[in-house]
């Protein structure tokens, strides 16, 4: 039986086009954005992989990303579940503010923690370890289960939400944490182990995004 994930952040919106910080704020993708998704699929597609169920936050770059994917793979028809349990991580006061003006402002120290630590929470905000608190138990009671019965499991989320994910199933410290990187309209591609460990993973690349 094939115990399969895969992670893939949205396709670039109009904030990340823009350099600033989104959140909980809900912009739509940029074309980019929308050429990342479907080149996503497409290469999904080309791996052999399919999915008989797929999870998305409530924001709609994510749902957006994920109905894209889907249409590229011809499994437009399978179940999708939204859950605000993987929506991204809430930056507070940060959100909608430019990153650069941020930095100008607080000190690039201090946004670095604010964007890479693992629980420094920025302004009326989320620390990773605050948005890990809600993801983990999503994926402990609603998405793992599925994969262990075999269903093949598509995530279409946030780079924090799925960042907290990873985490768990690279087994990384804090401080490992604080340089990872989840690219745009990026998958990751998970087989997991009968004691639900990561028995194999893969990073397929984006290089067709733009065709």
């Amino acid at each position: 039986m094939e115990r399969l994930l895969v992670l893939t952040r949205h396709g670039q919106s109009a904030f990340n086009r823009k350099n600033l910080f989104t959140g909980w704020r809900d912009p739509e993708l940029t074309e980019r954005g929308v050429a990342e998704a479907q080149a996503a699929g497409r290469q999904l597609k080309r791996e052999g992989l399919s999915f008989g169920v797929a999870f998305t936050s409530e924001l709609v770059r994510a749902q957006h990303t994920c109905a894209l994917m889907l249409d590229a793979m011809g499994l437009a028809d399978i179940p999708v579940m939204r859950d605000i349990a993987l929506n991204e991580r809430d930056y507070g006061d940060l959100a909608g503010l430019d990153k650069d003006e941020a930095r100008k402002r607080w000190g690039d120290d201090q946004v670095h923690q604010w964007r890479r630590s693992y629980d420094v929470r920025p302004p009326g905000g989320e620390s990773l370890k605050d948005t890990a608190a809600r993801v983990l138990p999503c994926y402990i009671t609603a998405i793992l289960p599925r994969v262990m019965r075999g269903d093949r499991v598509l995530v279409a989320a946030h780079g924090n939400s799925l960042r907290a994910l990873v985490m768990v199933l690279d087994r990384l410290g804090s401080g490992a944490v604080a340089t990872l990187e989840i690219r745009t309209g990026e998958p990751l591609v998970y087989r997991l182990a009968a004691d639900t460990t990561v028995a194999e993973k893969i990073v397929l690349s984006r290089a067709d995004a733009d065709g």
